[in-house]
């Protein structure tokens, strides 16, 4: 995977675009060959709201290079540029590699690359992305995917993540390890990007459980079951369990268990208390319960959690 090629276009953020002229575009002789790197687009495109970007090298260009590398988009709610998706299509096509940083996602999509995978992008939009591409198959709480020839990644610093990954693919791991020390970035960062979501907040008043949600959520350190919440709603609780379903998305218990877990992640970011006792406040009974699901949720446990948000 010698050469690489940025497909820049208008209106591109910035933050992604150079993580990627970082990686790829600087030899700072951590082997003894590099990449040749290109930067691919409409010339003058303008790259953040306001840096005009001088290419000299056209979209056809990216079909030429090993690694293709496509940036987030303008607006993931828009169609991406056909002339984007198709030059990304060719690329693939003639053999290259094809990876995308955050909402760059949405362009692979376009050119029918995910269909069959799995693929991630930035949380706020993998719902979107699931709507609008139902053959891929959109994973919300990792940093990045590796499927071989087609990569993505979440989104802003998962970016990174995803260009130091391809650098241990191509060079090694004691290469990757280097460059990110000269980066100043972890090399690998624990867990993926479930632990960057922020909690759920409970819907607006107009759903059968409008009364039931905050009252629940008022009591997660309560040894509640089922049928204290069917109780409190006024229902059986099969009915409560359908109405959980089309309101959540989720089971009453299913439900109970992820707020508790947010509860204990709001805990660790803001208080003193040790992990017993936030297991204790959250309804979650011991450390080693809290530990096991909170591990699950967020790919992460408590501790390290802690360590990485603490205020």
């Amino acid at each position: 995977m010698r050469s690489v090629a940025l497909a820049v276009t208008d209106g591109a953020p910035l933050f992604e675009l150079a993580a990627a002229c970082e990686v790829f575009g600087a030899d700072r002789g951590l082997a003894p060959t590099w990449y040749e790197f290109t930067v691919c687009g409409e010339d003058g495109a303008a790259v953040g709201g306001w840096l005009t970007a001088g290419i000299r090298h056209g979209l056809d260009a990216l079909a030429a290079a090993d690694t293709v590398i496509v940036p987030s988009c303008r607006d993931p709610e828009a169609p991406q540029p056909p002339a984007l998706v198709e030059a990304v299509r060719a690329a693939h096509a003639a053999g290259a590699r094809v990876a995308s940083l955050c909402t760059g996602a949405f362009v692979l999509a376009a050119a029918g690359l995910l269909d069959g995978r799995r693929a991630t992008t930035h949380w706020a939009h993998t719902a979107l992305l699931a709507e609008r591409h139902p053959a891929v198959e959109v994973d919300p709480g990792v940093l990045y995917i590796d499927d071989g020839d087609v990569l993505t990644s979440a989104g802003k610093a998962a970016g990174m993540d995803l260009c130091l990954h391809l650098v241990r693919r191509d060079h090694g791991t004691a290469v990757a390890n280097a460059l990110a020390r000269t980066l100043v970035v972890p090399p690998h960062r624990q867990g993926g990007q479930a632990q960057y979501i922020p909690a759920p907040v409970a819907h607006g008043p107009a759903h059968a459980l409008a009364g039931l949600l905050p009252w629940a959520l008022a009591r997660v350190g309560e040894p509640l079951t089922v049928r204290d919440l069917a109780r409190e709603a006024g229902m059986s609780e099969r009915n409560l369990a359908r109405h959980f379903h089309a309101v959540t998305g989720l089971s009453p218990l299913r439900w109970l268990l992820t707020q508790r877990v947010h509860r204990a992640q709001e805990l660790l970011e803001t208080s003193e208390l040790g992990v017993e006792q936030i297991a204790a406040r959250t309804g979650m009974g011991t450390a080693t319960t809290l530990r096991r699901h909170f591990s699950q949720q967020f790919g992460v446990p408590p501790e390290t959690y802690r360590r990485t948000f603490r205020a």
